[in-house]
């Protein structure tokens, strides 16, 4: 088992690791994961949505998650924690990533548990998701204790083309401090 360390990073850690977080975002779209972008989507075409991460960590927003082996992330995943007035308690799980070559040595389970951890320190009681319905990654979420709610089809596209549906999840943790 590698030796994975998981870090919440702060807005300049986020701008100096963009290069690192853009290829695992090209990599995982490259490799057919359906996060909102379509191929080809080369590493450079994701500065920009991690320009616009780094500001919303700024912001107190958005957490951000990195998964390091020796030192290169590998992984990364997000919660949105500002949520509207009425859902102080409520976060959004967006962006659970793992680079194509990290996959299998539990990656996305440790970043799992590390945001969890951290949006409950936050007050965060509830956490959602959406995933691609017939994805790898909708099979990671019930071993991770989360609980489907239904499908809601034509919801995306793949990103070489076509529709897909996507399922809805969620999680209560227990808030911390």
């Amino acid at each position: 088992m590698p030796d994975i360390t998981i870090r919440l990073l702060n807005e300049a850690e986020a701008r100096s690791a963009m290069p690192a977080l853009a290829e695992v975002l090209s990599d995982c779209v490259e490799g057919g994961a359906s996060v909102g972008f379509m191929q080809p989507y080369p590493p450079e075409a994701a500065l920009p949505y991690w320009n616009g991460v780094a500001d919303a960590v700024a912001a107190d927003e958005t957490l951000l998650m990195v998964a390091e082996d020796e030192g290169r992330i590998v992984g990364t995943v997000q919660v949105g924690v500002a949520q509207m007035p009425n859902q102080p308690h409520r976060g959004d799980l967006k962006k659970l990533l793992v680079h194509r070559a990290a996959r299998g040595k539990g990656v996305a389970r440790l970043l799992m548990q590390a945001v969890e951890r951290e949006a409950a320190l936050r007050g965060k009681a509830l956490l959602v998701l959406d995933t691609a319905t017939g994805s790898e990654a909708e099979a990671i979420y019930p071993r991770l204790g989360w609980e489907r709610v239904g499908v809601i089809p034509d919801y995306a596209m793949w990103p070489e083309g076509g529709l897909c549906a996507t399922t809805l999840f969620y999680k209560r943790i227990a808030v911390q401090g």
